[in-house]
């Protein structure tokens, strides 16, 4: 949890429901110390000293994180939320509403799961992989994405590459790829 309210950072850690919990006053301490590849909920402030906590969710975005952002805050509005959420935020719970946010820890802590293995799918591509899966959702014919690489190929080594992708993704089509890498863009 990342809030710089001490009392409510105590009260959430009480009411942890045996989840292993962290708290932070500032973002900056967070992202120091915490490990943000490990697959997990951070409770975010949107108002603190030092970084917003909107600038902790870009922060985690640009390190690739799989962690699950839920904001807790009293001072959001609509556009703000919406921007939270387009920045890949999880939820938002308005202050003082503690058991609203309890209740949506399990849910949170399942799409962390989630993550943790689509990031785990993901690293087993290889770059070349990578590079044809992200063409692949453009829609291009195996000859596009083949003149598409650098250095170039043919079109059957794109066949294989596409072939070799979906058996490690577990992924039946092109369809299932495109939206895939639409709900986990943070991979990239």
């Amino acid at each position: 949890m990342v809030d710089d309210d001490e009392a409510l950072r105590r009260s959430l850690l009480l009411f942890s429901q045996g989840l292993a919990v962290q708290g932070f006053d500032t973002g900056e301490a967070f992202l120091n110390n915490a490990n943000t590849q490990r697959p997990g909920c951070v409770i975010l402030d949107l108002r603190m000293n030092g970084m917003s906590g909107l600038a902790v969710l870009e922060e985690l975005r640009q390190q690739h994180s799989p962690l699950v952002a839920l904001f807790l805050s009293g001072h959001g509005d609509i556009p703000t939320a919406l921007e939270a959420v387009r920045l890949g935020a999880f939820d938002w719970v308005v202050k003082p509403d503690t058991q609203q946010l309890l209740d949506k820890l399990p849910t949170a802590m399942a799409e962390a799961k989630e993550r943790a293995t689509a990031q785990q799918l993901w690293t087993q591509l290889t770059p070349r992989e990578r590079e044809v899966a992200r063409q692949v959702t453009l829609g291009q014919s195996n000859k596009e994405i083949s003149q598409q690489l650098n250095p170039p190929c043919s079109p059957r080594s794109v066949e294989s590459h596409r072939a070799r992708l979906f058996g490690k993704l577990v992924l039946p089509n092109d369809n299932e790829l495109s939206r895939w890498l639409a709900r986990h863009a943070w991979l990239e």
